[in-house]
Formats: structure tokens, C-alpha cells, sequence
């Protein structure tokens, strides 16, 4: 059977509602388990039904990103993702990290850099999913091989929506993009 994706004339945060009822009914329907969401401060996983059935777990960026020592999930966005279950990792992005601090102050490409860039050829919230499917493997959430399903966008908000089978951050370039539900059309 040839399923259609589904792409979106926009990128960004006005595809969100679309993009999670898109990712959770896909889900359901080829038997996946777990998701896997992008969410910095916690708004777009908390538009996750709280029903839905799903593993989810919501991927942050590092503390300190912004400002020392600071987060822009608040305590009270944390307590109700865990109070619904959902699991939650802060860590460094597996796409930049040490790389970024290194090219920011010498200047230059490096090769994680490269796989980033190339990710974001097809959008970036390919990119943001297998980022934060190896984030989330790194973290013990999800298994490397299983299938699970990847929200994440351009900016805020989501836009793409992803099957694949992560790999931890060691074992990147073993990730499998299985099939697109949906993603935005680039201008």
C-alpha cells in the first residue's frame, strides 16, 4: 500500500495541531509504540493527547543554552509532562554540541556540522528528528532499530513528522528514515 504524505505549502508553528494528529494517527495504524517529540519549553508536547496511547518523550535542549544555568521549560510545564507520563531529556543536541563551540571559535566546518546541513536539505525537521531520536536513545528511552515516530519542526512548534529507527548518538550514521507522514515544502 502507497500511503501519501502529506506537505505543508508553510514551514512552522501553524502546522503543529496537523502535524501531531498526523503523527499519532500513523502511530496507531503501523502498530509504533513510542514518540518522540521536540519541544523546548514543553508547549508542543503538551498538545500531545493525553490519551494517545503512545511512549512519548519530550526532547530539550541542554540547560545553560540560552543563559547560564537557565531553561525555558518551567517547572509547571515539567510537572504536567510528568504528570501524563511522558518522559523528558535535556541534553546537548547530538547535531552540534561540542562541534558548534569548536567552529564558533576557530571557525571552519566539521563533519557533524556537514550531516546537519545535509538533514536540512530535506528540512529541518528531519534534521531535529534524528537529532532527537539519538538523543532519546542516549537517554535509554528509546531502543536503537525499534521503529518509533519523530515530531519536530523548523523554529518553533511542529511541522514534520517522521518514522525511522534511531541509533545512539555513537552510531549515528546508522539511523534508518523509514518514511515521511508529513514535512513542509522549502522555499
Amino acid at each position: 500500500m502507497t500511503e501519501s504524505i502529506v506537505y505543508f505549502e508553510k514551514k512552522g508553528r501553524e502546522n503543529t495541531a496537523k502535524t501531531i494528529e498526523l503523527a499519532v494517527r500513523e502511530a496507531k495504524r503501523l502498530g509504533i509504540k513510542k514518540l518522540v517529540v521536540a519541544s523546548n519549553a514543553g508547549g508542543t508536547a503538551l498538545q500531545i493527547p493525553e490519551d494517545c496511547g503512545l511512549d512519548v518523550t519530550v526532547v530539550s535542549y541542554a540547560y545553560g543554552q540560552k543563559e547560564p544555568g537557565n531553561h525555558p521549560m518551567t517547572e509547571e510545564t515539567r510537572k504536567a509532562l510528568n504528570d501524563r507520563g511522558y518522559h523528558i531529556v535535556h541534553a546537548a543536541h547530538t547535531l552540534s554540541g561540542v562541534e558548534r563551540s569548536l567552529s564558533n571559535t576557530f571557525g571552519g566546518v566539521y563533519p557533524v556540522e556537514i550531516i546537519a546541513h545535509t538533514l536540512r536539505m530535506f528540512s529541518a525537521g528531519t534534521k531535529v528528528s534524528v537529532e532527537i531520536c539519538a538523543m532519546a536513545a542516549d537517554a535509554g528511552y528509546v531502543t536503537a532499530g525499534e521503529s518509533v515516530m519523530a515530531v519536530a519542526g523548523t523554529g518553533s512548534g511542529a511541522d514534520t513528522a517522521i518514522v525511522l529507527r534511531p541509533e545512539v548518538s555513537s552510531k549515528l550514521l546508522k539511523t534508518k528514515i523509514d518514511r515521511y507522514i508529513c514535512k513542509p515544502i522549502l522555499d
